[in-house]
């Protein structure tokens, strides 16, 4: 794990406010859904995924297939061969 030197309080809200870099750097906009885990002392957060959801778009489509471990859409595919 990599440590930022970035410290942040929590408002009265429990509210906390992911710095814009961060944001930026991992493409996190006010839609983007964030799930929120545990490990032992560390409180994690990460951009939520559903289990099969194309690894593009996020979507779940039927006849989605998996290529090296991630799924990918017949939308997404058509996309990709096209390049």
């Amino acid at each position: 794990m990599i440590s930022t030197g970035i410290i942040r309080s929590i408002d009265n809200l429990g509210r906390i406010v992911l710095p814009k870099e961060l944001r930026s750097s991992y493409g996190i906009t006010p839609e983007t859904p964030l799930e929120i885990m545990t490990e032992g002392e560390m409180i994690l957060l990460r951009k939520y995924q559903p289990a099969d959801a194309c690894i593009f778009c996020n979507e779940v489509k039927p006849g989605t297939v998996m290529l090296h471990g991630k799924r990918i859409c017949p939308t997404c595919r058509r996309e990709l061969e096209k390049l």
